[in-house]
């Protein structure tokens, strides 16, 4: 696929599903010099002899490149800079069509001269991690002192050199006080999105606090307050019902600020979650509908994994709202929300179980009521 293919802001929508996931998640290393509390990866330092190699990665990057509507890609880890091969595999996938973002981990590696080369080499947006308004919290977060100085030094140099940039934080017991102030914090950091993960005990994450179903919906209210006074987007990742919180107020969930600069980038269409519009590869090869639903579905090269996305029977229930069971199944939403299914998975050993941290009633319960 030739750049000029590349896929044009607004023309993925709910129908594309079937046969092109929107986002396709990247595992290059599990390599990292961090030990965040809440990995999935549970990442460790150095890299694994069973990574994709340089060849295998570049092959991987061409089978992407031939879904019918061609993902976005997020190379991620571990540490994607804990492989020397980053900037070529970067260029390689821009080069095909696609766009390509990366989360680094926040340490040395991330240096001024990486980032102009990760500018060069094409990359679409960089995303960092900041999972606390000050040191002791993002630090304790992420295991390493002085994290957090050393992310809004990213932060500032990414900036300065204009790549569009994408702050991650995890909400968990330990830092859910902290929104509001977070929320401005990032107001003048020039970033384009904020994306905000609720935990899914998977990893090192089994190990942290999750918050109360109620306190779902008090974070919603926040993000919703700040979605429409910040100039950056707003996003949750694994709170598909944040999509419910903000139609039941008559509000758009996919609300993308002009101010923000989104640099062409679509937001993801109503309905996306765990392999419905995503999916996840590890550094194995190993082809999951996300990285936090472990659910294994195949595995590169041996497996397409446009054969996979399309045709594996995991793939295709989780596309089918009407498989959802309990009160997922019956909600109203199913369609635009569904619930985690990664964190069914987690707490209940089924990944079409009922949302576990949701606390809403569909209309066709309290009826019956």
């Amino acid at each position: 696929m030739k750049p000029e293919a590349r896929r044009k802001p607004g023309d993925y929508t709910r129908r594309d599903f079937d046969h092109s996931p929107f986002v396709v998640f990247y595992e290059l290393t599990q390599a990292c010099d961090l030990v965040c509390k809440h990995c999935r990866a549970c990442a460790q330092p150095a890299r694994s002899p069973d990574e994709l190699d340089s060849r295998q990665a570049r092959q991987l990057l061409e089978q992407l490149a031939t879904f019918p509507k061609p993902p976005m890609l997020v190379l991620t880890g571990g540490d994607p800079l804990k492989r020397p091969d980053v900037y070529e595999l970067v260029e390689h996938g821009v080069g095909l069509g696609l766009d390509v973002a990366m989360t680094p981990s926040a340490t040395p590696l991330v240096t001024a001269e990486a980032l102009q080369r990760l500018r060069a080499a094409g990359l679409h947006r960089l995303a960092l991690s900041l999972d606390g308004v000050d040191a002791a919290t993002h630090d304790a977060f992420r295991g390493v002192r002085g994290s957090f100085d050393r992310t809004l030094e990213i932060l500032a140099e990414a900036r300065r050199i204009g790549l569009p940039l994408q702050v991650n934080t995890t909400i968990a017991a330990s830092n859910v006080h902290q929104v509001d102030a977070l929320a401005e914090m990032l107001s003048s950091r020039g970033i384009v999105l904020w994306s905000v993960f609720f935990l899914v005990p998977v990893g090192r994450g089994q190990e942290l606090e999750r918050i109360s179903p109620l306190q779902y919906e008090e974070v919603f209210e926040r993000l919703w307050h700040h979605a429409q006074r910040q100039s950056y987007g707003i996003k949750t990742t694994e709170a598909p019902q944040y999509r419910r919180f903000v139609l039941q107020r008559q509000g758009n969930p996919q609300r993308a600020p002009v101010s923000a600069g989104t640099n062409g980038q679509q937001r993801a269409p109503l309905g996306i979650n765990d392999g419905r519009g995503v999916m996840f590869i590890s550094h194995q090869g190993v082809i999951y509908p996300s990285g936090f639903l472990p659910v294994l579905c195949g595995q590169f090269p041996r497996d397409s994994v446009v054969d996979v996305y399309q045709r594996h029977p995991s793939f295709q229930a989780l596309r089918d709202a009407n498989r959802l069971q309990g009160k997922c199944g019956r909600c109203e939403f199913r369609h635009v929300c569904g619930g985690s299914r990664a964190r069914s998975f987690a707490l209940t050993g089924d990944m079409l179980a009922s949302e576990p941290d949701c606390p809403y009633q569909p209309q066709a319960d309290c009826a019956a009521g």
